[in-house]
């Protein structure tokens, strides 16, 4: 199955409709304030629209930093997916189960660690059902000790701490959102795998299917790239790549950067396996993925109403937002992403959504 020779679907249509498509984002973008906004209308065979419009940073209008199509953004939690993906390749080759329980893998930490955790799951951790702390906002992090060493090495660090701590109490949410659970969950499949979760990137994402990436902001390892951005003395500024924010820690829940071309055969491999073919995946597991447990998945919330199935997901660092969503029963995907995540700029993006949408009827 490894061997499989993949074939990704690109019909770009810069019709009439592709064109007055890109003026209403466009003047969504004015309206709102967004400084660059990419979005992609995904079917099983094609890739039936695909725009990058804007600018780089609010601040310039040069050349250089005009929008292209071959521009990273940062996708925020919708890493959570390809990091769910990578569990599943994984599965798929024997390395782990989804029922496997942490306890199982990490004996040694056992005795003292909190109770609560005795019996969590890969399955669990990776479905916000393990009971771990969020760690979605900034101050979680700044009450953490020090921790030293490679990004796989604090992780391992942090994921010790994170089992000996407070489990979130039950209450009578299907879900509990964390992000620190992906990072324990990276630790199982980094333990089964022998390499690190940023060398598995490489393996699945890279080597496989051939698909960029990169990790953390784009302005990080190339200048002219996006940069993100965020509201400083009420007015939107753009975020230095110099600037302490570090996202090491849960970087397998959040901090993957990719150009739309490739985050859309992603997406499109996942509406492919959804509609009953297997590919890079077998059919069944991404069934599972993204429809495997009630309201949220394997990095993957989905909803299921009137005979109609959606699962989707938005990821957001509080500069860059991404938001995808696949339509199983109408076969058909959509994503946008922007270099900033204000509210009034996701106003824009859900605006831009739903136009894309009544295109097809939707």
């Amino acid at each position: 199955m490894r061997n499989i020779y993949l074939t990704f679907f690109i019909l770009c249509s810069f019709g009439a409709y592709s064109q007055n498509l890109s003026k209403i984002a466009d003047s969504l973008s004015v309206k709102y304030e967004i400084p660059e906004i990419a979005f992609a209308i995904i079917s099983v065979d094609s890739i039936n629209e695909m725009q990058t419009l804007g600018f780089h940073k609010i601040e310039s209008r040069a050349k250089e930093d005009a929008a292209n199509i071959n521009d990273y953004f940062h996708l925020g939690s919708n890493t959570k997916a390809i990091t769910g993906f990578i569990c599943a390749y994984l599965v798929e080759e024997n390395k782990i189960k989804w029922e496997t329980k942490f306890f199982d893998l990490f004996p040694q930490w056992k005795n003292e660690s909190n109770k609560a955790f005795y019996d969590i799951t890969l399955e669990d951790l990776l479905s916000h059902r393990a009971r771990i702390q969020p760690f979605t906002s900034g101050d979680e992090y700044l009450k953490l000790p020090k921790f030293r060493g490679t990004k796989s090495e604090k992780r391992r660090q942090f994921s010790k701490y994170l089992v000996k701590s407070q489990a979130v109490e039950i209450n009578d949410t299907t879900y509990n959102y964390s992000n620190a659970g992906y990072s324990i969950a990276t630790l199982m499949i980094e333990k089964v795998s022998g390499t690190t979760w940023e060398e598995l990137v490489n393996l699945v994402l890279k080597e496989k299917l051939k698909l960029n990436y990169k990790f953390g902001w784009p302005n990080r390892f190339q200048i002219n790239q996006p940069w993100g951005h965020w509201i400083e003395n009420d007015a939107l500024k753009s975020v230095s790549p110099e600037i302490k924010y570090d996202l090491s820690l849960a970087e397998p829940a959040g901090d993957l950067s990719m150009q739309l071309r490739d985050y859309a055969k992603f997406v499109q491999l996942n509406l492919i396996g959804l509609e009953g073919t297997d590919n890079f995946l077998k059919s069944k597991t991404y069934e599972y993925l993204h429809y495997g447990k009630s309201e949220y998945s394997i990095g993957w919330g989905n909803v299921k109403e009137d005979n109609i199935e959606i699962s989707d997901h938005a990821g957001s660092d509080g500069t860059f937002f991404c938001y995808t969503q696949i339509d199983k029963t109408r076969k058909k995907a959509f994503i946008i992403q922007m270099n900033c995540a204000t509210e009034d700029a996701q106003k824009g993006l859900f605006e831009l959504l739903e136009i894309m949408k009544n295109k097809y009827g939707i």
